[in-house]
């Protein structure tokens, strides 16, 4: 799958936003298609951190265990998981919007490992970058909203 790429403005500073986007036990409680995370590394959040998350996608929960490979802090993090015969990358960027508050930056991936994991992207992708944009802007949403409330 090419990589999808959604923004999302937030009234909030980005130290706000960093604190919602990098609080994975409380993410359930923001991103609406969350429906649980398990923290599996102890320690606060940076490269080597790992959870599993349970998400709603295209109608059926699903669980992947992620891991932050890559922290700027206050900027961008990147998360890689391994799903059946695909690797998934995306990154998140935080950035100080010119005319106040911060610009949300999400860009999702997932990469093939597999022959029939390559044939059937090739013919689903164009559905699924569209549910993974979907999905996408529904959670930037909701973090915009959590920042911008304080929460």
């Amino acid at each position: 799958m090419r990589d999808v790429e959604v923004r999302r403005h937030a009234a909030a500073p980005v130290e706000r936003v960093w604190a919602v986007v990098t609080d994975l036990e409380g993410s359930p409680r923001v991103v609406s298609g969350i429906e649980s995370v398990e923290v599996l590394t102890p320690g606060p959040f940076g490269v080597g951190t790992r959870w599993r998350e349970t998400r709603r996608m295209m109608g059926r929960s699903a669980t992947e265990e992620m891991t932050v490979t890559a922290v700027e802090p206050q900027r961008a993090y990147t998360v890689e998981a391994d799903g059946p015969g695909v690797r998934y990358v995306s990154t998140l960027r935080v950035e100080p919007s010119p005319g106040g508050g911060t610009d949300v930056v999400m860009t999702f991936g997932g990469r093939p490992t597999t022959t029939l994991a390559r044939v059937l992207g090739a013919v689903t992708g164009p559905i699924g970058r569209r549910a993974v944009s979907s999905a996408l802007s529904r959670d930037l949403a909701d973090i915009a909203a959590a920042a911008e409330r304080g929460s």
